[in-house]
């Protein structure tokens, strides 16, 4: 029962009109705290991969006998 009644308000805003305006909202509060708290620092996975050793040659592959 409590997924149902978490579901009923965004049936009303849908209902309502306000859908756009709310999913604009919505996405907003999504990106301030998810992403920029998430990358406030710059891409985590970029420096990773800066820092990583290269190689210019591919792992060998096992190759069946």
């Amino acid at each position: 029962m409590r997924g149902g009644e978490a579901v009923l308000p965004l049936g009303s805003l849908y209902i309502s009109g306000d859908w756009d305006e709310y999913w604009q909202f919505h996405l907003q509060q999504e990106h301030k705290c998810n992403h920029l708290a998430l990358y406030s620092s710059g891409i985590p996975l970029s420096k990773k991969v800066l820092k990583a050793p290269c190689s210019t040659t591919p792992p060998p592959l096992p190759i069946p006998v």
